[in-house]
């Protein structure tokens, strides 16, 4: 089979015990490296095949990991049986936490990988080995959830040279049990960006505002709307189209309709508590930008 498509690329998989969730972070200079590179499955673990990437190791590597075979053993069958292996690279994490990598004698230099107990970094036609370096400093540095880890972990190398052909492509994904939309489904994050100047620091923005539209905080993160704070509300809701009352920071049945409409448009639902006239803070924040840092971050 004729192979041309060479993803010179840098990756991380890593395994969250506490929140049983496996993921891939990835960015090259190669269009929607997301497409190629990254797979994840509760229960299994996550791989990044890359280089003249073997696009079977993903669901084949899980599949192996999910009958409790473990990163470093999965690998090994990988490889023995391909007989492009010298030209392979990839990174397994096991259901359990183990890691494995692998860089194939012919990947274009620099090329090398490191396994970790949680994690592994890998990656080829690199500026230089501190691109993978930086990469694990900081994903053992970083606190948060995983996500949030292998986003900090990506940027690191990136900054360090990553690709040094350039940028163009980054993605993430993770997988937790019922961790997708409505609970429905293990897509926790799944999130790409195929083609752009600045790629992983879109793949960032596309995770901060995740967290806004699906995620909700603990009631001491939410703001009272009510006095000075409904009354920014209500001029917005105003210039939006939402509201036609008066601007008097009272939380009545037409300022409740009104933001009932806003936070429906801006999908902000989950973090409004229409009954009792409250917000998380980080919702209020996102429809209010110009206040953040105010005398209006105060809940009670």
């Amino acid at each position: 089979m004729r192979e041309t498509n060479y993803i010179a690329t840098f990756s991380i998989v890593a395994h969250d015990p506490e929140e049983q969730a496996w993921g891939v972070a990835v960015a090259s200079k190669f269009l929607a490296v997301g497409s190629v590179v990254p797979w994840a499955r509760v229960g299994a673990g996550a791989v990044a095949t890359q280089a003249f990437a073997n696009t079977s190791f993903g669901p084949r590597g899980l599949s192996m990991m999910e009958r409790g075979q473990s990163a470093e053993d999965v690998l090994a069958g990988l490889i023995a049986a391909d007989e492009s292996r010298a030209r392979r690279q990839v990174g397994l994490i096991d259901r359990a936490g183990g890691s494995a990598t692998y860089t194939g004698e012919d990947c274009k230099p620099w090329a090398g990988g490191y396994a970790q107990s949680g994690y592994a970094v890998q990656g080829n036609l690199l500026e230089g080995p501190s691109v993978l370096e930086t990469m694990a400093e900081t994903f053992e540095r970083q606190g948060g959830r995983l996500p949030e880890r292998l986003h900090a972990a990506l940027l690191a190398g990136d900054r360090a040279g990553g690709d040094k052909r350039g940028r163009q492509s980054a993605a993430i994904l993770v997988a937790k049990a019922a961790g997708g939309y409505g609970n429905f489904n293990d897509r926790w994050i799944d999130y790409r960006v195929d083609n752009a100047p600045n790629p992983v620091k879109q793949l960032g923005e596309l995770l901060r505002l995740h967290i806004i539209h699906n995620e909700t905080s603990p009631r001491e993160q939410q703001v009272t709307l009510q006095g000075e704070i409904l009354q920014k509300l209500q001029i917005l809701m105003t210039e939006r189209g939402f509201y036609a009352g008066d601007i008097h920071g009272e939380y009545d049945a037409a300022t409740r309709q009104a933001l009932a409409m806003l936070v429906a448009y801006e999908n902000i639902n989950e973090r409004t508590d229409l009954d009792e006239g409250r917000m998380d803070q980080i919702a209020f924040d996102f429809l209010l930008p110009d206040l953040s840092g105010s005398d209006y971050h105060s809940s009670s």
